[in-house]
């Protein structure tokens, strides 16, 4: 396979993996699809994956993905892999300004292609893997070829294919950053607001709770415990396993650990709303949000005028980040690494003109 794979000038990679089932969640399985024949790659079967790395890291095979960034940001961080060379056809058809762009829909308009998206949320951790699973797994690639030849065509009939190439450049460089578990994230849960003082703390301790115990089992966190449920133990506070609102297996398995969450809950001090550190704990000044507004302003028009999502033509961030560091010149502007050659030219001149018309600091 391996020596087949380095004679193509073109792949075609998607990955599955099982974080629907799992807390330490990892690549489950590499489709990979030649224009000819379609190969799945079993990385819990394979001791050694290495060698497929300088294939990937080869800027002469061509490496087509939809919606690439979460592919390479599991397979770098599992298989420390590099890439170069990437095509993502989803973000293709967001430059084209295509009104959907989810992989099946754009099979089934593009392609006459029906995908059965039966087996994607099934356990892809699970082994023998099911006919039905390795069918979607193998179309999933298969089909990306001529998605591909078809976007690539659109591209280039539509004068955006610089900007694509511009695009797809940044992808190779996307690094994976593991989040924490965040012991504050209680407050994001549906209904929290809601709660007295008293109920917010016996929520953090469930919240909390709920969290070692995923990891201990090794399974996602609302497969343990749904949000819903936290909030109701965090109203009711039930003391005694059998007025827990669980089902007896449940009730038998979780029921003490729960109570005694419960219990910390009640002595533990009212939970305070934790203060944002972002911008140096404080909102920048209204000079930078004049910017910031203005330059949100121009991108709404000029994404209405591609007839495309706003953050095809800049993203938030990276607004924000023009808007604070206020460059007066291209090569400034250039400088602040935020975007490719072809936005600095197409957009630049006019980043500076709304810049310039901005309220002056003093």
């Amino acid at each position: 396979m391996l020596a087949t794979l380095a004679d193509e000038r073109v792949l075609a990679l998607d990955t599955e993996s099982d974080s629907l089932y799992r807390y330490f969640y990892k690549v489950c399985l590499i489709q990979i699809s030649t224009s000819s024949t379609d190969y799945l790659v079993d990385p819990l079967r394979l001791p050694d994956l290495s060698p497929l790395g300088a294939i990937l890291a080869d800027p002469g095979i061509e490496k087509v993905f939809h919606a690439a960034e979460n592919d390479i940001l599991v397979l770098k961080r599992d298989f420390q892999f590099d890439f170069a060379n990437i095509f993502d056809t989803m973000l293709a058809a967001r430059i084209l300004g295509w009104p959907q762009v989810g992989l099946a829909a754009l099979l089934a308009e593009h392609c006459d292609v029906q995908l059965d998206k039966r087996a994607q949320l099934t356990d892809w951790g699970r082994r023998p893997l099911t006919v039905t699973q390795l069918s979607y797994a193998r179309l999933d690639s298969h089909y990306l070829f001529p998605l591909r030849g078809l976007l690539k065509e659109a591209l280039k009939a539509r004068d955006r294919w610089t900007e694509a190439q511009d695009v797809f450049a940044a992808l190779p460089h996307v690094t994976y950053v593991e989040k924490p578990f965040d012991p504050d994230g209680f407050w994001r849960t549906k209904g929290a607001r809601d709660l007295e003082p008293a109920e917010l703390a016996v929520l953090r301790e469930l919240y909390l709770w709920r969290d070692s115990r995923a990891r201990d089992m090794d399974r996602p966190a609302f497969k343990v415990m749904g949000d819903r449920m936290l909030i109701r133990l965090s109203r009711e506070q039930p003391r005694r396993t059998s007025d827990l609102p669980l089902n007896r297996r449940q009730a038998g398995r979780l029921g003490p650990d729960i109570l005694a969450a419960i219990a910390r809950g009640r002595t533990a001090p009212t939970p305070q709303y934790p203060v944002r550190q972002k911008n140096d704990n404080h909102r920048p000044d209204p000079v930078v949000i004049d910017r910031y507004d203005r330059l949100r302003a121009w991108r709404t028009q000029r994404a209405a005028d591609r007839g495309v999502e706003n953050d095809v033509v800049l993203t938030n961030d990276v607004l924000m980040t023009i808007a604070q560091a206020m460059p007066a010149t291209l090569s400034d502007l250039g400088d602040l690494g935020v975007m490719g050659p072809w936005k600095l030219s197409e957009y630049g001149p006019d980043l500076l003109r709304v810049l310039g018309s901005a309220i002056r600091p003093g």
